[in-house]
């Protein structure tokens, strides 16, 4: 059986980002328990962490990584909302 992932992008209408957040967790224990699924996770964008996340790597070995890469990577850094 194929492993099929997704990733949805949410977006809070203003000063809904909590009311958000809670309505989406309360919707993993209905995914959790469906039929073949593996995992269900809520994340939250946190892009201190994500700016974070490489800070120790080293910048010359980065640099000749990109050669590796036909364009810069995109994406965002993640955490847990139950962190």
């Amino acid at each position: 059986m194929p492993v099929i992932t997704r990733v949805n992008h949410s977006n809070a209408a203003e000063n809904q980002s909590v009311q958000l957040q809670d309505f989406l967790a309360s919707l993993v224990p209905y995914i959790t328990n469906c039929a073949g699924n593996i995992m269900c996770e809520v994340l939250r964008q946190d892009v201190e962490f994500h700016q974070k996340s490489l800070a120790n790597f080293p910048a010359e070995d980065m640099q000749s990584a990109m050669t590796l890469f036909a364009h810069p990577s995109s994406g965002a850094g993640y955490i847990s909302i139950h962190q």
